[in-house]
């Protein structure tokens, strides 16, 4: 009997048992890195004539895997197998497509810290930052097997005389699969293993930034769970050719997309254009991008609060679309918890992420680096540096320090556009109602929090903050698989609900059948 769901556990890195098994674990993943890594199309590795390397953030001239650039041509014959093998893969009982999910979810747990240091050296995630991402991705694939099992079968329909009336969830087709490089296991596994569980065929195009974690789940779901050729195809290359190769084809049937706003409305524009020979209407389903912000009153605990401020704004270096990019203070306790910010920020540690002391790393690359430097400099333009603010020139790693900006305007530039890194905006409210209308002024409405001890104030929040996932008297990040389903309004995307009771709907169609008796 399978048992219920129960969320995978964080390691703890105090236990030297663990520790040593995460050394050893970077170390065998250390002696992999430069590795080459093929297309896979139907089950056949595929070279290319050009190639591109992933690189380590915090050692640009560490190569992590040389990747096979796709074509558009190989885009075009990923779908086509794709759909070719959709018509075997979607009469396959749900119960057995499930169960690829969590034999996979067990191979994954066997190589917990092996995978964990893949992100490590790929996109210089912590130990712990990484160690919650693959405790993720293990979420993805036992909540999503048992929700198809659910969703599986008939359901349930008012009974009608004389007839026999059933429901049946039934897959689309070909998905295509556009994971993002901050959660380069967790999200993408997720998007994936919802795809194919729900008995579509899968076109992967992973994050150029972050392939190689993407190439060694292909290989987990290929060689260890036996997942039948064609499921599974993996097509890494630029978006400019690939990507849009993808999302134009008339055989697509969705589009899976987590990542940034501009790019998600250029798929989802170019997915609603009817291609001729396409008999359907493309469905997006589209994660994008935050401005998210923690509310504290003169009420709260102004401890409890500085901390999650602190962790969601500098955690993974505020690579994190739930990340708090704004602290939202009323004016009473503004200057308080600004102190109390600024002296947690400069006790955190920032270096190579092998190394578990240090628990900032580098941001992602080198247009990143440049971009947020910017916006560091648009910041000490618009309000007053508190800490941080010094950027080298990226040569020995993209390291920028977390770096706080006080006293921004709510319509500044810092406090109205993201920018995906350890920049915090402190903006001062002249009370709690101020300081909700301020939340809310973003084009933006994914993540938030509320630090207070009035229970009007907070079932208020619960009513008129309009975000995705709300969270109260907590941080604004790190929302767990089945019990916050996690996704945004407004730019924020489609709302998905990942992780939630209703996400393989997206992934499926439902047909009523009635047989006269």
């Amino acid at each position: 009997m399978l048992p219920e769901f129960k969320n995978e556990p964080l390691t703890d890195f105090a236990v030297k048992a663990n520790a040593e098994a995460m050394k050893a674990a970077l170390a065998k993943v250390k002696d992999q890195l430069g590795q080459s890594y093929p297309l896979l199309i139907g089950g056949k590795h595929i070279e290319a004539s050009e190639t591109f390397d992933s690189i380590n953030p915090a050692h640009p001239d560490q190569v992590v895997g040389s990747f096979a650039k796709g074509t558009a041509d190989d885009a075009r014959q990923a779908i086509e197998t794709a759909a070719a093998t959709f018509e075997s893969w979607r009469k396959v009982a749900p119960t057995e497509r499930a169960r690829y999910l969590f034999k996979a979810a067990a191979a994954m747990r066997r190589r917990k810290f092996e995978f964990a240091a893949w992100m490590v050296y790929e996109v210089s995630k912590s130990w712990v930052e990484a160690d919650a991402d693959v405790a993720e991705a293990i979420d993805f694939l036992e909540y999503y097997g048992r929700q198809m099992m659910r969703l599986g079968g008939p359901q349930d329909v008012v009974p009608y005389p004389g007839e026999e009336n059933e429901l049946l969830y039934v897959p689309l087709g070909v998905g295509v699969v556009i994971p993002p490089w901050n959660f380069p296991l967790a999200i993408m596994v997720g998007m994936t293993s919802a795809a194919i569980v729900a008995g579509n065929t899968v076109v992967l195009k992973p994050a150029s930034t972050a392939p190689t974690i993407a190439a060694q789940f292909v290989r987990l779901m290929v060689e260890e769970a036996g997942l039948p050729d064609g499921v599974l195809n993996f097509v890494p290359g630029p978006g400019s050719s690939v990507g849009d190769t993808l999302v134009d084809h008339p055989k697509t049937r969705f589009i899976a997309f987590t990542g940034s706003k501009e790019i998600g409305l250029r798929i989802f524009e170019r997915a609603a254009k009817h291609q001729p020979g396409q008999i359907w209407l493309k469905r997006t389903i589209l994660e994008m991008g935050g401005k998210d912000s923690i509310i504290v009153d003169e009420t709260a605990d102004l401890d409890a609060a500085a901390d999650a401020i602190t962790a969601a704004a500098f955690g993974f270096q505020g690579q994190k679309c739930s990340a708090c990019s704004r602290a939202i203070i009323v004016d009473s306790v503004y200057d308080s918890v600004l102190k109390k910010v600024v002296e947690r920020t400069r006790k955190l540690t920032q270096g190579d992420t092998t190394d578990v002391a240090n628990y900032m790393g580098a941001v992602i690359d080198a247009k990143a680096f440049g971009k947020i430097k910017e916006y560091i400099e648009i910041g000490k333009s618009e309000g007053r540096l508190m800490v941080g603010g010094e950027v080298g020139d990226g040569a020995n790693g993209y390291f920028i320090p977390p770096t706080i900006i006080a006293d921004i305007d709510p319509k500044a530039r810092l406090a109205q556009e993201e920018i995906f890194g350890p920049v915090l905006a402190f903006i001062r409210a002249s009370d709690w109602d101020n300081a909700l209308e301020i939340a809310n002024n973003t084009e933006y409405g994914l993540t938030g929090a509320v630090f207070s001890r009035s229970r009007e104030r907070l079932e208020q929040a619960r009513r008129d903050f309009h975000v995705g996932n709300l969270y109260l008297n907590r941080k604004c990040t790190g929302a767990l698989v089945g019990v916050q389903p996690f996704g945004g309004f407004n730019m924020s995307g489609t709302d998905s609900k990942a992780g939630g009771p209703d996400y393989l709907l997206l992934f499926t169609q439902a047909k009523s059948i009635a047989d006269r008796l």
